[in-house]
């Protein structure tokens, strides 16, 4: 998604949780995309912007120009405020968050399903940006979800399914606000370099 988004010139703005920014920029240098071109430009609007949330997580110091030293969310609310909520509107840019999942390892429910109603989710609409984030399915209780559902414009649910020897990948759009949608599961297919698109 990330990389088609830069295909079509559009700003994207990466925060990565679940893996470092090395492995974010190997997956789009293997769809095409030039990461150390995107990522210089006017500062705040770098085309491609990555965040290193992911070292935090194992409490040390990242040597990234994009970094949060934290996954508290008390001290990432800060940042937001200082920083996030300063920046001029962006259209054509797309938040991607990888796992929130991950924010239930240093806060409790509670704290951090606020943080993402109160700063993440008000940020992209802020700046006018398309915001996306990943949720791992059974993690959490179905407060979590149901929350976090109320709140999305949309949900979308990926799965994988088991038959004999064969495994597949399954998508399927849950939920789109306002927009009539095809509620069927479809199965992905994942190329040599891992780029991902519909089975025909």
């Amino acid at each position: 998604m990330a990389a088609g988004w830069l295909k079509q010139h559009g700003g994207v703005s990466y925060n990565t949780i679940a893996q470092p920014p090395a492995q974010v920029r190997n997956a789009l240098g293997r769809l095409g995309i030039d990461c150390a071109k995107l990522e210089t430009g006017p500062e705040d609007h770098e085309p491609l912007r990555i965040w290193d949330y992911y070292t935090a997580s194992l409490g040390v110091k990242s040597t990234e120009k994009l970094q949060q030293p934290s996954l508290k969310v008390a001290e990432i609310s800060i940042h937001f405020i200082k920083e996030q909520f300063t920046r001029t509107p962006d259209p054509n840019r797309l938040l991607v968050i990888d796992d929130w999942s991950s924010y239930s390892r240093f806060n409790d429910e509670k704290n951090w399903v606020e943080f993402l109603l109160t700063r993440d989710f008000p940020l992209a609409s802020a700046i006018q940006a398309h915001n996306v984030g990943g949720l791992m399915k059974g993690m959490h209780s179905g407060w979590v979800y149901n929350r976090l559902e109320a709140m999305a414009g949309g949900v979308v649910e990926v799965k994988t399914e088991e038959e004999g020897k064969t495994i597949r990948d399954l998508i399927r759009i849950r939920k789109f606000r306002s927009v009539h949608h095809d509620r069927e599961w479809h199965e992905l297919k994942i190329g040599e370099n891992f780029e991902v698109t519909l089975a025909k």
